[in-house]
């Protein structure tokens, strides 16, 4: 279990130094003349004049052309704040689960066990991610 945790808290460190290296948002997905497009999530859309921005930038993600909708939706909506809460929620759950990862009579508290095998499972394609964690 020890392989987990030091394991699994280096995926959420790789998690936040990749989310804090990124520009900060909150992004939103805009027209060229400002308006907020609505994010509906499928279908493909001419995206000639629309970007992903986050405050004081006008970075275009999506140039002219075909892009699919719901890759700028899902951009837009999984900024680096967003991900940064997210790290802060897991990281929380992972100290709750060890805290009482060793409080059963019986060794380890499954429960524990598992939450934290849940927490490393978005990660299994990654390096170093053991089929034996898989809950």
């Amino acid at each position: 279990m020890d392989d987990l945790l030091q394991w699994l808290r280096a995926q959420l460190d790789e998690d936040e130094r990749i989310a804090r290296a990124a520009t900060p948002g909150p992004w939103e997905w805009r027209h060229e003349y400002g308006e907020p497009w609505q994010p509906v999530a499928d279908g493909w859309l001419d995206y000639s004049g629309e970007h992903i921005s986050a405050p004081g930038d006008r970075a275009t993600l999506f140039g002219p052309g075909m892009t699919p909708h719901a890759d700028a939706v899902h951009i837009a909506t999984h900024d680096p704040a967003r991900v940064l809460r997210e790290i802060d929620a897991k990281r929380q759950q992972f100290a709750a689960c060890v805290d009482y990862l060793h409080d059963s009579d019986e060794g380890v508290d499954p429960l524990a066990a598992t939450i934290l095998r849940l927490l490393a499972l978005p990660y299994a394609d990654r390096p170093g991610y053991r089929e034996e964690w898989r809950p």
